[in-house]
């Protein structure tokens, strides 16, 4: 990781969902943190979660260096990242776009940033786990031969949940290089179930849209890919991947990714983050 600019001064605080029943969930943002920690591009690096502690109010207010950078390690810019998370920072909570995102208090100025899973550079993320995980197997398979389906949460309760995912398909599917690029959900159409049915291609990379390899990315998907909930299970109290890289299925071959969220590229989606909302607070 190579800095381009040194917030000394600045303390980095990521903010996470975080689990009351999957330790797993704090996994990911925990590692970033470490790694950006080791960069001493910031003063201090903090990680705070909304569902388990530490807390996100408790832990801004322990903060006590004169800039304070706040990424949401969230994949959509929704109701977390537009209500739930400003107004435990203290930021009104109107529209998305009316919202500030740099908010200067008497001996402080926070700057919060967009969510990592709306950066461009996400899409260098899914890319890579596709590539990694044919690689891990020792496979070679020729792209206009394979089928990129990205697999995320989806919920009809808020439509944003499913618009960074669908965007990032978008972004894939203009560059030609795979024979056909989805999205697929656990809660929304089309569903993660039907990837076989829906693919034409006879190789399908599934890439789990999730922050962290929890019980989404490890218990969940690999069931409706197909995988039976004992082998699951089984696999799980034996430490080894839920997933076996290729399964064939309706004759078809399925390869299963790491999640995106626990690839190293996302400290440098963080990095990213921060360097925009220090040119918001320039810019005012």
């Amino acid at each position: 990781m190579v800095p381009q600019k040194s917030f000394s001064d600045a303390t980095l605080l990521l903010i996470a969902h975080g689990s009351t029943v999957n330790a797993e969930s704090a996994i990911a943002p925990l590692k970033h943190a470490a790694t950006l920690e080791q960069s001493h591009v910031f003063s201090d690096v903090r990680v705070c979660f909304w569902q388990q502690p530490p807390f996100i109010r408790e832990t801004l207010a322990s903060v006590q260096s004169p800039g304070v950078f706040i990424v949401p390690v969230f994949l959509s810019d929704g109701y977390f990242t537009t209500e739930i998370i400003p107004r435990e920072l203290g930021f009104p909570t109107a529209s998305n776009e009316a919202m500030p995102r740099v908010d200067r208090r008497s001996n402080q100025t926070l700057f919060y940033t967009q969510p990592i899973g709306t950066s461009a550079r996400m899409t260098d993320v899914i890319l890579a786990r596709a590539v990694e995980v044919i690689a891990q197997t020792g496979n070679s398979i020729p792209d206009s031969a394979t089928a990129l389906v990205l697999a995320a949460h989806g919920t009809s309760r808020n439509s944003d949940s499913r618009r960074a995912a669908e965007w990032h398909v978008q972004r894939i599917r203009s560059l030609n290089r795979f024979a056909e690029v989805h999205t697929a959900f656990m809660e929304e159409e089309p569903r993660i179930r039907d990837t076989v049915r829906f693919t034409n291609a006879p190789n399908i990379i599934v890439v789990p849209f999730f922050i962290s390899d929890g019980q989404h990315a490890r218990e969940d998907v690999p069931v409706l890919l197909g995988e039976s909930p004992d082998a699951v299970q089984q696999r799980l109290r034996s430490n080894e991947p839920t997933f076996i890289n290729p399964t064939e299925r309706g004759g078809k071959r399925i390869w299963y990714s790491a999640s995106i969220g626990t690839a190293p590229l996302v400290a440098e989606v963080i990095l990213d983050r921060v360097r925009e909302a220090a040119r918001w607070g320039s810019n005012q």
